[in-house]
Protein backbone atom coordinates (compact mmCIF):
# COMPACT_ATOMS: atom_id res chain seq x y z
CA UNK A 1 0.00 0.00 0.00
CA UNK A 2 1.19 3.31 -1.15
CA UNK A 3 1.85 6.28 1.46
CA UNK A 4 -1.11 7.88 -0.03
CA UNK A 5 -3.06 5.36 0.50
CA UNK A 6 -2.06 4.57 4.07
CA UNK A 7 -2.59 8.26 4.96
CA UNK A 8 -6.26 7.83 3.07
CA UNK A 9 -6.98 5.47 4.86
CA UNK A 10 -6.29 6.77 8.14
CA UNK A 11 -8.15 9.62 7.71
CA UNK A 12 -11.26 7.87 6.84
CA UNK A 13 -10.67 5.67 9.89
CA UNK A 14 -10.58 8.96 11.96
CA UNK A 15 -13.24 10.68 10.12
CA UNK A 16 -15.83 7.20 10.75
CA UNK A 17 -14.80 7.85 14.27
CA UNK A 18 -15.76 11.14 14.01
CA UNK A 19 -18.98 10.42 13.12
CA UNK A 20 -19.51 7.81 15.61
CA UNK A 21 -19.03 9.53 18.43
CA UNK A 22 -20.78 12.53 16.95
CA UNK A 23 -23.46 10.20 16.51
CA UNK A 24 -22.80 9.05 19.99
CA UNK A 25 -22.92 12.41 21.77
CA UNK A 26 -26.07 13.57 19.52
CA UNK A 27 -27.40 10.74 21.39
CA UNK A 28 -27.03 11.69 24.48
CA UNK A 29 -26.84 15.77 23.93
CA UNK A 30 -29.71 15.84 22.03
CA UNK A 31 -32.07 13.01 22.58
CA UNK A 32 -35.19 14.35 24.53
CA UNK A 33 -37.17 13.05 27.20
CA UNK A 34 -40.57 11.24 25.63
CA UNK A 35 -42.78 12.46 28.57
CA UNK A 36 -42.67 14.21 31.52
CA UNK A 37 -41.40 12.48 34.47
CA UNK A 38 -39.95 12.34 38.18
CA UNK A 39 -37.05 10.35 39.81
CA UNK A 40 -36.79 9.91 43.57
CA UNK A 41 -32.95 9.26 44.84
CA UNK A 42 -31.45 8.01 47.63
CA UNK A 43 -28.03 8.00 49.07
CA UNK A 44 -26.22 4.90 48.25
CA UNK A 45 -28.17 4.39 44.37
CA UNK A 46 -25.80 3.47 42.20
CA UNK A 47 -25.54 4.39 38.00
CA UNK A 48 -27.79 1.32 37.37
CA UNK A 49 -30.23 2.69 40.01
CA UNK A 50 -31.45 5.89 38.62
CA UNK A 51 -31.45 4.57 34.95
CA UNK A 52 -34.19 1.87 36.47
CA UNK A 53 -35.65 4.64 37.85
CA UNK A 54 -35.55 6.90 35.01
CA UNK A 55 -36.89 3.54 32.77
CA UNK A 56 -40.15 3.68 34.59
CA UNK A 57 -40.38 7.25 34.40
CA UNK A 58 -39.50 8.07 30.71
CA UNK A 59 -38.84 5.12 29.09
CA UNK A 60 -35.82 2.72 28.86
CA UNK A 61 -34.36 4.39 25.69
CA UNK A 62 -33.81 7.57 27.18
CA UNK A 63 -32.58 5.67 30.60
CA UNK A 64 -29.76 4.30 28.49
CA UNK A 65 -28.84 7.58 27.16
CA UNK A 66 -28.76 9.32 30.80
CA UNK A 67 -26.87 6.50 32.12
CA UNK A 68 -23.80 7.04 29.28
CA UNK A 69 -23.79 10.80 30.32
CA UNK A 70 -24.08 9.88 33.50
CA UNK A 71 -20.84 7.58 32.89
CA UNK A 72 -19.44 10.46 30.59
CA UNK A 73 -19.56 13.15 33.47
CA UNK A 74 -17.73 10.50 35.94
CA UNK A 75 -21.24 11.99 38.50
CA UNK A 76 -20.74 10.48 41.74
CA UNK A 77 -24.45 9.29 42.11
CA UNK A 78 -24.37 7.62 45.30
CA UNK A 79 -24.26 11.20 46.95
CA UNK A 80 -27.48 12.28 45.86
CA UNK A 81 -31.32 11.94 47.16
CA UNK A 82 -33.71 13.84 46.56
CA UNK A 83 -36.72 13.89 43.45
CA UNK A 84 -35.38 15.43 40.03
CA UNK A 85 -38.03 15.89 37.58
CA UNK A 86 -37.63 15.53 33.94
CA UNK A 87 -39.04 17.41 31.11
CA UNK A 88 -40.99 16.92 28.02
CA UNK A 89 -37.72 17.15 25.13
CA UNK A 90 -35.31 17.80 27.96
CA UNK A 91 -31.78 16.07 26.65
CA UNK A 92 -30.14 13.26 28.94
CA UNK A 93 -26.91 15.41 29.39
CA UNK A 94 -29.20 17.76 31.21
CA UNK A 95 -31.07 15.27 33.06
CA UNK A 96 -27.11 14.08 34.09
CA UNK A 97 -25.99 17.35 35.00
CA UNK A 98 -28.81 17.96 37.53
CA UNK A 99 -28.19 14.67 39.46
CA UNK A 100 -24.49 15.25 39.26
CA UNK A 101 -25.19 18.62 40.58
CA UNK A 102 -27.82 18.08 42.89
CA UNK A 103 -29.94 20.04 41.65
CA UNK A 104 -33.55 18.54 43.35
CA UNK A 105 -36.78 19.61 42.23
CA UNK A 106 -39.49 20.37 44.72
CA UNK A 107 -42.48 18.17 45.43
CA UNK A 108 -46.15 19.18 45.88
CA UNK A 109 -47.41 18.40 49.01
CA UNK A 110 -51.43 18.79 49.49
CA UNK A 111 -53.48 18.33 51.87
CA UNK A 112 -57.03 18.78 53.22
CA UNK A 113 -59.92 16.54 54.67
CA UNK A 114 -57.83 15.70 58.00
CA UNK A 115 -58.43 14.86 61.08
CA UNK A 116 -55.96 13.74 63.39
CA UNK A 117 -51.93 14.19 63.70
CA UNK A 118 -51.91 10.60 62.83
CA UNK A 119 -53.54 10.76 59.69
CA UNK A 120 -52.08 13.76 58.77
CA UNK A 121 -48.46 12.57 59.40
CA UNK A 122 -49.31 9.23 57.17
CA UNK A 123 -49.93 11.85 54.22
CA UNK A 124 -46.69 13.44 55.02
CA UNK A 125 -45.05 9.95 54.19
CA UNK A 126 -46.97 9.25 51.51
CA UNK A 127 -45.50 12.12 49.92
CA UNK A 128 -42.00 12.30 51.26
CA UNK A 129 -38.91 10.49 52.20
CA UNK A 130 -39.98 10.09 55.99
CA UNK A 131 -41.54 7.40 58.17
CA UNK A 132 -45.64 8.67 59.73
CA UNK A 133 -43.99 7.77 62.83
CA UNK A 134 -41.39 10.32 62.65
CA UNK A 135 -43.62 13.04 61.97
CA UNK A 136 -45.87 12.00 64.45
CA UNK A 137 -43.13 12.14 67.04
CA UNK A 138 -42.44 15.35 66.42
CA UNK A 139 -45.96 16.95 66.40
CA UNK A 140 -46.14 14.80 70.05
CA UNK A 141 -42.91 16.48 71.23
CA UNK A 142 -44.06 19.26 73.98
CA UNK A 143 -40.47 21.18 73.04
CA UNK A 144 -40.81 21.39 69.28
CA UNK A 145 -45.08 22.60 69.69
CA UNK A 146 -43.72 25.30 72.41
CA UNK A 147 -41.12 26.77 69.68
CA UNK A 148 -44.33 28.17 68.01
CA UNK A 149 -46.33 29.13 70.65
CA UNK A 150 -48.46 25.52 70.71
CA UNK A 151 -49.03 22.41 72.17
CA UNK A 152 -49.01 19.06 71.23
CA UNK A 153 -52.89 19.40 72.25
CA UNK A 154 -53.41 22.28 69.39
CA UNK A 155 -50.07 21.86 67.38
CA UNK A 156 -52.67 20.77 64.48
CA UNK A 157 -54.07 24.53 64.58
CA UNK A 158 -51.01 25.19 62.69
CA UNK A 159 -51.65 22.93 59.88
CA UNK A 160 -53.75 24.93 57.18
CA UNK A 161 -54.89 22.92 54.48
CA UNK A 162 -53.17 24.03 51.06
CA UNK A 163 -51.05 23.22 48.22
CA UNK A 164 -46.95 23.50 49.18
CA UNK A 165 -43.98 22.60 47.50
CA UNK A 166 -40.83 21.03 49.67
CA UNK A 167 -37.65 19.16 49.08
CA UNK A 168 -38.84 15.30 48.94
CA UNK A 169 -36.34 14.71 51.59
CA UNK A 170 -36.95 17.65 53.92
CA UNK A 171 -36.72 16.53 57.77
CA UNK A 172 -39.95 16.81 60.07
CA UNK A 173 -38.46 19.62 61.71
CA UNK A 174 -37.74 21.83 58.74
CA UNK A 175 -41.30 20.95 57.67
CA UNK A 176 -43.08 22.07 60.13
CA UNK A 177 -40.85 25.39 60.60
CA UNK A 178 -41.69 26.08 56.48
CA UNK A 179 -45.58 25.46 57.86
CA UNK A 180 -45.54 27.52 60.56
CA UNK A 181 -43.81 30.67 58.70
CA UNK A 182 -47.16 30.02 56.16
CA UNK A 183 -49.12 30.34 59.41
CA UNK A 184 -48.08 33.25 60.33
CA UNK A 185 -48.48 34.78 56.80
CA UNK A 186 -51.97 33.77 57.00
CA UNK A 187 -52.29 35.24 60.35
CA UNK A 188 -52.06 38.99 59.32
CA UNK A 189 -52.81 41.72 61.48
CA UNK A 190 -55.99 42.03 59.93
CA UNK A 191 -57.44 38.66 61.09
CA UNK A 192 -55.47 39.01 64.44
CA UNK A 193 -57.84 41.95 65.36
CA UNK A 194 -60.86 39.91 64.69
CA UNK A 195 -59.88 36.85 66.81
CA UNK A 196 -59.13 39.73 69.62
CA UNK A 197 -62.65 41.19 69.00
CA UNK A 198 -63.56 37.89 69.90
CA UNK A 199 -61.61 37.02 72.72
CA UNK A 200 -59.89 34.38 71.24
CA UNK A 201 -56.41 33.53 70.08
CA UNK A 202 -55.54 32.30 66.96
CA UNK A 203 -55.26 28.51 68.36
CA UNK A 204 -58.46 29.13 69.63
CA UNK A 205 -60.15 30.09 66.54
CA UNK A 206 -59.40 27.20 65.39
CA UNK A 207 -60.82 24.75 68.13
CA UNK A 208 -63.87 27.16 67.19
CA UNK A 209 -63.86 26.07 63.28
CA UNK A 210 -62.83 22.59 64.15
CA UNK A 211 -66.17 21.72 65.83
CA UNK A 212 -67.93 23.37 62.73
CA UNK A 213 -66.96 21.50 60.53
CA UNK A 214 -68.00 18.49 61.83
CA UNK A 215 -70.98 19.99 62.61
CA UNK A 216 -72.34 20.51 59.32
CA UNK A 217 -70.88 19.67 55.69
CA UNK A 218 -72.96 22.82 54.49
CA UNK A 219 -70.82 25.79 53.87
CA UNK A 220 -73.35 28.11 53.66
CA UNK A 221 -74.17 27.41 57.11
CA UNK A 222 -70.40 27.26 58.89
CA UNK A 223 -71.04 31.01 59.94
CA UNK A 224 -74.48 30.67 61.56
CA UNK A 225 -73.08 27.52 63.60
CA UNK A 226 -69.60 29.44 64.58
CA UNK A 227 -72.05 32.28 65.60
CA UNK A 228 -73.78 29.73 68.08
CA UNK A 229 -71.03 28.14 69.42
CA UNK A 230 -69.75 32.16 70.36
CA UNK A 231 -72.41 32.80 71.59
CA UNK A 232 -72.64 30.32 73.79
CA UNK A 233 -69.08 31.03 75.36
CA UNK A 234 -70.09 34.38 75.87
CA UNK A 235 -72.38 33.67 78.39
CA UNK A 236 -69.86 30.82 79.79
CA UNK A 237 -72.79 27.89 78.43
CA UNK A 238 -70.91 24.52 78.38
CA UNK A 239 -70.76 23.86 74.72
CA UNK A 240 -72.21 20.69 74.72
CA UNK A 241 -70.84 19.75 70.61
CA UNK A 242 -71.61 16.75 69.59
CA UNK A 243 -68.46 16.33 67.40
CA UNK A 244 -66.08 16.58 70.21
CA UNK A 245 -68.08 13.41 71.89
CA UNK A 246 -67.33 11.81 68.96
CA UNK A 247 -63.56 12.93 69.03
CA UNK A 248 -63.21 12.08 72.68
CA UNK A 249 -64.51 8.13 71.97
CA UNK A 250 -62.52 7.91 69.38
CA UNK A 251 -65.80 6.79 66.79
CA UNK A 252 -66.57 9.84 64.19
CA UNK A 253 -69.09 7.47 62.03
CA UNK A 254 -71.23 8.02 64.98
CA UNK A 255 -74.65 8.63 63.78
CA UNK A 256 -76.93 8.94 66.76
CA UNK A 257 -75.32 10.37 70.95
CA UNK A 258 -76.53 8.67 73.68
CA UNK A 259 -77.16 10.36 77.04
CA UNK A 260 -74.31 7.41 78.44
CA UNK A 261 -71.91 8.75 75.40
CA UNK A 262 -72.07 12.32 76.79
CA UNK A 263 -71.27 11.72 80.33
CA UNK A 264 -68.00 10.30 79.06
CA UNK A 265 -64.99 11.85 81.39
CA UNK A 266 -62.56 13.25 78.38
CA UNK A 267 -61.02 17.17 78.35
CA UNK A 268 -62.21 16.90 74.95
CA UNK A 269 -65.81 16.06 75.67
CA UNK A 270 -67.65 19.83 76.00
CA UNK A 271 -70.83 18.11 78.06
CA UNK A 272 -68.12 17.66 80.73
CA UNK A 273 -65.66 20.62 80.51
CA UNK A 274 -66.13 24.45 80.59
CA UNK A 275 -65.57 26.35 77.24
CA UNK A 276 -63.00 24.89 74.23
CA UNK A 277 -61.54 21.70 74.34
CA UNK A 278 -57.52 21.70 74.37
CA UNK A 279 -56.85 21.68 70.70
CA UNK A 280 -58.95 21.10 67.53
CA UNK A 281 -60.46 17.94 66.60
CA UNK A 282 -59.59 18.24 63.20
CA UNK A 283 -57.20 19.78 60.46
CA UNK A 284 -59.21 22.79 59.41
CA UNK A 285 -59.51 24.39 56.49
CA UNK A 286 -58.68 28.89 55.99
CA UNK A 287 -62.31 29.25 54.62
CA UNK A 288 -64.22 28.04 58.24
CA UNK A 289 -61.48 29.85 59.98
CA UNK A 290 -62.77 32.84 58.38
CA UNK A 291 -65.82 31.61 58.93
CA UNK A 292 -65.78 32.01 62.73
CA UNK A 293 -64.00 35.73 62.59
CA UNK A 294 -66.39 36.78 60.35
CA UNK A 295 -69.10 35.31 61.79
CA UNK A 296 -73.15 36.69 61.06
CA UNK A 297 -74.84 38.04 64.52
CA UNK A 298 -77.81 36.48 66.04
CA UNK A 299 -79.42 35.29 69.29
CA UNK A 300 -79.48 31.42 68.28
CA UNK A 301 -77.58 29.16 71.79
CA UNK A 302 -79.27 25.51 70.57
CA UNK A 303 -79.10 23.44 67.36
CA UNK A 304 -80.28 20.26 66.14
CA UNK A 305 -80.02 18.67 62.91
CA UNK A 306 -82.84 18.35 61.13
CA UNK A 307 -85.65 15.60 60.39
CA UNK A 308 -85.36 15.41 56.77
CA UNK A 309 -81.32 14.33 57.21
CA UNK A 310 -80.86 17.50 54.59
CA UNK A 311 -77.24 18.12 56.73
CA UNK A 312 -78.92 21.43 57.65
CA UNK A 313 -80.05 22.13 61.11
CA UNK A 314 -82.57 23.57 63.09
CA UNK A 315 -81.73 26.82 64.88
CA UNK A 316 -83.20 27.88 68.15
CA UNK A 317 -83.13 30.37 70.62
CA UNK A 318 -85.27 28.86 73.58
CA UNK A 319 -84.96 24.98 75.19
CA UNK A 320 -88.29 24.39 74.54
CA UNK A 321 -88.31 25.40 70.96
CA UNK A 322 -84.32 22.98 70.80
CA UNK A 323 -86.31 20.17 72.71
CA UNK A 324 -89.44 20.28 70.12
CA UNK A 325 -86.96 19.80 67.49
CA UNK A 326 -84.80 17.52 69.01
CA UNK A 327 -88.16 15.52 69.45
CA UNK A 328 -88.66 15.64 65.63
CA UNK A 329 -85.43 14.52 64.55
CA UNK A 330 -84.71 11.87 67.57
CA UNK A 331 -88.29 10.14 66.15
CA UNK A 332 -86.95 10.31 62.45
CA UNK A 333 -83.61 8.18 63.91
CA UNK A 334 -86.32 6.11 65.42
CA UNK A 335 -88.19 5.95 61.99
CA UNK A 336 -84.87 4.47 60.25
CA UNK A 337 -83.92 2.24 62.94
CA UNK A 338 -80.72 4.39 63.78
CA UNK A 339 -79.50 3.56 67.18
CA UNK A 340 -76.03 4.96 66.57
Amino acid sequence: MTKKKKIMTALAVVALCVICYMAYMGRILWGGAPTDGEIRLRKGCTVEAVTDSIAKAAGPDFAAKVGDALRMLNADVARRQGAYRISSGESAMSVARKIRNGQESGVRFTFNNVRTKEDWSKRVAATFAMEADTMLAVLNDPEECAKYGFTPDNITAMLLPDTYEFYWCVSAHKLLSRLHDYYEKFWDSRRMRKAEALGLTPAEVSVVASIVEEETAKNDERGKVARLYLNRLERKMPLQADPTVKFALGDFGLRRITLAMTRVQSRWNTYVISGLPPGPIRVVEKRTLDEVLNAPRHDYIYMCAKEDFSGYHNFAKTLSEHNANAKRYQAALNARGIKK
